[in-house]
């Protein structure tokens, strides 16, 4: 180990020995600086230069003021100057005036470097690294210097510096939010597979995914962390202490008492990692994002730090000369008239290239001082002479770059400029007070300035780091719990007790971070088309948005594991994702508004105006190549067939890749219904319809509802001139209409032929190497799967949990209000305290998503892709061989966005439309492939069956199911297809909404009939149940099973609460789930008792006695005394009302089964078949009696409405008394025949039946009906497990 002891003092001795020598030449090695200050100005004429003062022959001032202004020198303490003004008689002055004054103060900067020692581990003298010996897991270096990341799943490392006292700290900035302890640990620290900093006695660690400090236990510390976090390490040896920071602001002291360390017993600086987790350290190789008094950071800056900073302080004053004089301020011109300035514009060009000259000369003797001053001062110069807000400073900027771009060694230096920017885009917090320049604006501004020079876009584009650095670009840090309370200071929503004030200030609040995002979205837009327009200088030569094509590429499959549950390690952050989809929607949506990129684009226009390639009527054409190609970001990517590779094995794409696929818009529409961006009707993203915005956003609950409440607040909308003027050009007008080869013919699931469908060719490979607007849509769609769609899932979470907590804050003042006791008192004031502040955190995140991720122009975007997307899906699916090659992620993203759209709160259109005018194809789609055998994945098929669960609750969208022909033609049957082993709950719930007002009793949940209730598909169900016997037989023998499983299912969980006698959270869910489930099935099989009579009545009584039994079976778990007593307790969880959940949901469908059966026997055809008789049969009658008198005396008078239903009671009054007739006679009948002979001819499974059947070959024998309904379900004999070959009647020997 050897002392870091060379420090700033070295500078200031090397100016020392330079400043009193006589002859120091260029080659001398005192210091850096001696190139500069004993430079012999040898290029001087010395014949031409005269010795006279320059005052009156340039302006109203001497030369001498003017260079004591900008070099910070006393007033007049220089003497005459002996030559015109140029570059060397600037770097003379410089010289004999200004380094003297500067090697005075730059002894101040001494540091002795006492209580720091630094391993010199290869990387430099001085350098502060990872020692690689310490390194326990896996850790690689992304990029240099300390950008690092965990490949393993727990990695540890320490620094190759240690301190024993002083105060220090070092940085970390998050790349990454996951689990990682970042602090200080000593050698004796062990570091292993799972444990490391912070796990040992003398470690010490911050982990702020955990909110927690660690010291071998985890105690609660701090603030939850976010991706560009910026994190202080701290440890102060003086007072035995160690602290963090987050983004400058103090967490408070950590650790205090921390053991005094001698200099053999040290302090490292440490990280631990979990897998796929990646930081940014800096020890002192730059400068600290935020620098904290008083601690020094490990690494020491460069000497010639201070240097650079003194020459761009006085390159700034000259700046400021300039732009005072070009200004015409009064005050300057008021000065000329005294004689204190001079015209700057004729000494501007000399000095500002002699300071600059200076500089780079500087950088040149110490290479290794760039990165830090170009980073620091530099960067801070390169701001302040932009100005970080509108209007920006342009001019002095374009001086800046045009005279420091002459010298050589600017290269180097704007590398780094450009990777300082990128930094500074993601760790940029967003400051309510500087809106609506906040976040990252500045840094985006300046760096697209910039790169609106070719040489330096060129540079960029050259560098190793040019797509991490992009991603950098369109990062953007997003805030926590503590982020949000500062940036919403006042908090309100409708129906709050907050202060009125608040409303008008949340308002404004709102209306600042939008324009802030806005802003920030704009520079992210201008950075990108500098980018699609830039043509590299390469041969071949390059078309316009080849680079920013294989940007996209390295993006999507650097990011094709990015929707797992555990990302692969080196995925990029979500914020790139969001941005990279929101530039890429804009474009789409609202067009490009570049001469260039239209003309590149071949975008038609109409009227002047650019329509986006969304909104364009007409024929549309899609290259599926796309699908078809072997690309490595691509052939992973699960298709809805299956896996690529697979497919190309099972059905080769032989020649399509080359294939373009056109159609009309609209084309899959009914023509009575059709809405396109060619019809009278306009869609809804296209249409005028526009909500009162202002009042929305105060009060979005008057919209919606749900109740989701919130704030919002309007951002720039797209021109209206895509309200009215939609294009029927095409983009692909270089296609030439040639036959193709592709197999077209139509799949069986396509319920309507495809009206100007052709796949044709294309006609050059040009097209293909130019970057496609529908490449962009396919892009934009992966990224909204994997980037979006997890947002939109948290911004849904927060809506509903505000939702949840206003209810129960409201219901705690109720109660409140009422005066309980003190000690009730006591506990609901801490419960308002609670749930007041959840809403306020969910009240705030609510608005921050609102404000990022629902802008109108985004909706529309989304609206116009969904309709894209749903009518090419279509199309595809007429074609086999293409629709199995799709992604999967198309399906995905268009189900979420759809979904994402309805929900919207503050609504996009009114519910009544959203449907109707654009997205009516999206009914026909899910209705006719959620059963569609092509599609391989069966989560896929759920999620369009889901899709149709929750659409037909709503009544206007209920409606579009009836209008659309391809619902009515095939969902019905599809529906009793679908009910199986694994959709049997969302076909229910459909099932159960369809026939809603149909049964006995209310609606469940006391919802009225009006709501969801169908005649059409009832009827529809009727038709298809009665036209396909074997279908509905088979239906209803899973239905009589399932409810079955349910009852049996629930009737376990009950009996294992009571034996426990205790009702545990989830054990409760678990029951409340399974009788809600039992409840929906069987108000399914009372629809069918109503509707398909027949099927229960006529021919064999096999399922009239299924039903009877299950009606049994249900009647004794619900009424018997052991269930009862704890029924109601495992039900109704905290919050429930008694309407919810209580025996009332189960009772009335079998009440309604049992009168639908007496309704329909009264009838002639169903006279033969006793239904009193069945039920008389069955073994257990006093069970029977029981259970119908409890429906009796049951109190129906809270859930029945109208005096209709209680009518029908007095029926089942009337049924219970023939029952008990009809049981008694058999009683006496079977008493009279004596027992014996009797019971040997009975059924020995049911002993209820004579056993008049046998199984053939076996002859085992039982009742026709037990073994009718055991081969429903299995073809072997229940005795001996033998295969039945048929079944022969023992009455008349018939099969």
């Amino acid at each position: 180990m050897a002392e870091d002891g060379l420090r700033l003092g070295g500078l200031s001795s090397g100016l020392a020995v330079i400043l009193n020598g006589d002859d120091v030449r260029e080659n001398s090695s005192s210091s850096g600086l001696a190139v500069i200050l004993n430079c012999e100005d040898g290029r001087e004429n010395s014949s031409k230069s005269r010795l006279v003062s320059f005052c009156g022959d340039i302006g109203h001032q001497s030369v001498e003021r003017t260079l004591e202004y900008i070099f910070g020198l006393p007033t007049k303490s220089v003497g005459p100057l002996t030559g015109p003004i140029d570059r060397n008689l600037v770097r003379s002055f410089m010289k004999n005036n200004f380094y003297p004054k500067f090697c005075e103060k730059s002894d101040s900067l001494v540091r002795d470097g006492q209580g720091i020692c630094i391993v010199d581990d290869g990387c430099g003298f001085g350098v502060v690294g990872l020692e690689e010996l310490s390194v326990c897991g896996d850790i690689r270096i992304v990029k240099p210097p300390l950008l690092v990341e965990s490949l393993a799943m727990f990695s540890s490392a320490r620094a190759n510096a240690c301190v024993w006292q002083g105060k220090w700290m070092y940085e970390v900035i998050l790349e990454t939010s996951g689990i990682q302890q970042l602090g200080w640990a000593t050698l004796s620290c062990p570091f292993t597979d799972h444990k490391g900093v912070g796990d040992a006695e003398d470690s010490y660690a911050f982990d702020g995914r955990r909110v927690s400090k660690w010291n071998k236990e985890a105690e609660p510390y701090g603030q939850s962390w976010v991706v560009g976090d910026v994190i202080g390490c701290c440890i102060d040896l003086d007072h035995d202490e160690i602290s963090f920071y987050r983004n400058g602001v103090s967490l408070g002291v950590a650790f205090s008492g921390i053991r005094k360390m001698g200099p053999g017993f040290r302090y490292y600086p440490a990280i631990s990692l979990s897998q796929g987790e990646r930081c940014d350290l800096n020890f002192g190789a730059r400068p600290f994002r935020y620098p904290i008094e008083g601690f020094f950071p490990l690494q020491a800056p460069p000497f010639l730090s201070y240097c650079a900073i003194q020459l761009l302080q006085c390159l700034s004053r000259l700046l400021d000369m300039q732009r005072m004089e070009l200004s015409k301020h009064p005050s300057v011109v008021k000065l000329r008239r005294r004689k204190r300035f001079l015209l700057i514009e004729e000494i501007f060009y000399p000095v500002c290239g002699g300071i600059c000259e200076d500089f780079f000369s500087l950088l040149e003797t110490d290479a290794g001082s760039t990165e830090y001053i170009g980073w620091g001062p530099l960067l801070s110069f390169m701001m302040e002479t932009f100005r970080l807000q509108a209007p920006h400073d342009y001019l002095s900027l374009d001086t800046v770059l045009d005279v420091f771009l002459e010298f050589h060694g600017s290269h180097l230096m704007f590398e780094h400029i450009i990777n300082a920017l990128s930094c500074g885009c993601k760790t940029a917090p967003m400051v309510l007070t500087d809106c609506p320049y906040s976040g990252s604006y500045a840094y985006l501004a300046l760096a697209c300035h910039i790169l609106r020079r070719e040489e330096l876009m060129v540079l960029w584009w050259k560098s190793s780091d040019f797509e991490f650095v992009f991603e950098g670009f369109l990062s953007r840090k997003s805030p926590n719990r503590q982020d949000l309370q500062c940036i919403m200071p006042s908090v309100w929503w409708p129906g709050s007790c907050e202060d009125m004030f608040y409303e008008g200030s949340m308002e404004l609040t709102t209306t600042a971070l939008s324009e802030a995002v806005s802003k920030i979205e704009e520079k992210h837009r201008d950075l990108c088309l500098l980018v699609i327009q830039f043509i590299p200088p390469i041969a071949p030569s390059q078309f316009l948005g080849s680079v920013f094509r294989t940007f996209m590429q390295n993006l999507l499959l650097k990011n094709r594991g990015a929707d797992r549950n555990v990302p692969p390690p080196g995925v990029s952050n979500n914020s790139v994702l969001v941005s990279l989809y929101t530039v890429i929607l804009h474009f789409l949506s609202e067009g490009f508004a570049t001469a260039d990129i239209r003309g590149w684009l071949k975008i038609s226009e109409t009227n002047g105006h650019d329509v986006g390639f969304l909104h364009r009527g007409g024929e549309q054409s899609f290259p599926v190549g796309l699908f078809l190609k072997i690309d490595p970001h691509r052939a992973d990517i699960s298709r809805l067939g299956g896996s690529f590779s697979h497919l190309l094995k099972s059905h080769s794409a032989y020649d399509q890749e080359a294939e373009v696929i056109r159609w009309e818009e609209g084309c899959m529409d009914d023509e009575e219904t059709r809405v396109t961006h060619s019809t009278a009707v306009k869609p809804c993203c296209c249409s005028s319809y526009d909500l009162d915005t202002t009042r929305n956003l105060i009060n979005p609950n008057r919209y919606t509802a749900r109740g989701l409440r919130g704030h919002c607040s309007s951002v720039p909308e797209r021109s209206a001139h895509v309200a009215t003027e939609c294009s029927a050009g095409s983009l692909n007008e270089d296609i030439a209409d040639k036959p193709s080869s592709s197999d077209q013919s139509e799949s069986e699931f396509g319920y309507r032929s495809v009206r100007h469908l052709r796949i044709l060719t294309r006609e050059s490979d040009m097209s293909s190497a130019m970057l496609r607007e529908e490449e962009l849509l396919d892009v934009l769609l992966f990224l909204y799967h994997i980037g979006l769609a997890p947002n939109f899932k948290q911004a849904s979470y927060y809506m509903s949990h505000q939702s949840q907590s206003i209810s129960l804050l409201e219901e705690t003042d109720k109660q409140l209000r009422e005066r309980p006791c003190n000690e009730q008192l006591k506990r609901l004031k801490e419960a308002r305290i609670n749930y007041r502040e959840e809403v306020i955190d969910c009240v705030r995140h609510c608005a921050w998503y609102r404000i990022t991720l629902f802008s109108q122009w985004k909706q529309r975007g989304m609206y116009a892709s969904c309709m894209w997307i749903v009518q090419l899906l279509l199309v595809l699916s007429k074609v086999d061989s293409l629709f199995i090659y799709v992604p999967e992620f198309y399906l995905e993203a268009l189900v979420d966005c759809f979904h994402v759209l309805r929900k919207s709160d503050p609504p996009f259109v009114p519910s009544a439309i959203f449907v109707k005018q654009g997205l009516s194809s999206f009914v026909t789609f899910v209705v006719t492939h959620f059963n569609d055998p092509r599609i391989s994945s069966a989560d896929l098929r759920d999620l369009l069956l889901q899709s149709i669960s929750v659409l037909v609750q709503y009544k206007e969208y209920l409606v579009a199911f009836e209008n659309n022909e391809a619902a009515t033609q095939r969902m019905p049957i599809a529906l009793l297809s679908a009910f199986d082993n694994r959709s049997w709950i969302p076909v229910t719930n459909i099932l159960l909404r369809l026939c809603k007002g149909s049964g006995f009793g209310s609606l469940k949940h006391g919802e009225s009939s009006s709501s969801s209730s169908s005649v059409i598909f009832q009827s529809l169900l009727r038709k298809a149940c009665i036209s396909d016997e074997g279908l509905f037989s088979a239906f209803l023998n899973r239905l009589f099973n399932t409810l079955s499983w349910t009852m049996t299912e629930f009737s376990v969980s009950i009996r294992e609460m009571q034996e426990k006698y205790q009702v545990l959270e989830f054990q409760q869910r678990k029951c409340s789930v399974i009788f809600d489930l039992s409840c929906n099935l069987a108000r399914v099989l009372e629809f069918c008792t109503l509707e398909i009579p027949q099927a229960f009545l006529s021919g064999s009584d096999t399922n009239l006695r299924r039903l009877t039994e299950l009606i049994v079976f249900i009647l004794n778990h619900v009424t018997s005394a052991a269930d009862s007593e704890f029924f109601d307790l495992s039900l109704r969880r905290h919050g429930q009302s008694l309407e919810k959940v209580n025996r009332c949901m189960i009772l009335a469908p079998l009440v309604g089964i049992i009168l639908n059966l007496l309704d329909a026997s009264v009838e002639a055809e169903y006279r033969d078949l006793d239904v009193v008789g069945v039920f008389a049969s069955m073994d257990c009658p006093n069970t029977v009696h029981c259970g119908f008198q409890y429906l009796l005396d049951y109190n129906w008078a809270g859930f029945v409405r109208g005096d209709a239903h209680l009518a029908k009671l007095g029926q089942l009054e009337n049924f219970l008394n023939l029952l008990v007739c009809r049981t008694d006679s058999e009683e006496v009948e079977k008493s009279r025949c004596g027992g014996a002979e009797a019971d040997d001819r009975m059924c020995c499974i049911c002993y209820g039946c004579e056993a008049n059947a046998q199984f053939a070959p076996c002859s085992h024998s039982s009742c026709y009906g037990c073994i009718t309904r055991h081969l429903l379900n299995c073809q072997r004999c229940f005795f001996c497990n033998a295969t039945v070959l048929e079944v022969v009647r023992v009455d008349d020997n018939t099969a």
